[in-house]
């Protein structure tokens, strides 16, 4: 089972979606016979490899965000010291 195969969310993977659409429109029976599989075998490793890059991309924001937040709240408990001894 894939996702839906919507090309603007899957931009990575567009051209393999088309002519995997294509097979289905060229083959209407042949698709449940197994003439599309190979498409399906790429298809599906472009998927995972979409799927690792925006799962790096978003452990990468999520560090940042980590760190941002860890100096934030550095400077408020600093902030909040200067308050407790003036």
């Amino acid at each position: 089972m894939h996702p839906p195969l919507t090309i603007h969310r899957h931009p990575m993977c567009a051209e393999i979606i088309e002519i995997f659409q294509k097979c289905h429109m060229d083959h209407p029976l042949g698709k449940f016979f197994g003439e599309c599989t190979d498409l399906k075998i790429k298809l599906d490793k472009c998927f995972r490899q979409e799927k690792a890059l925006k799962r790096r991309a978003n452990f990468e924001e999520s560090k940042k965000l980590k760190e941002r937040l860890r100096e934030y709240r550095m400077e408020t408990s600093e902030r909040r010291e200067e308050k407790s001894f003036a």
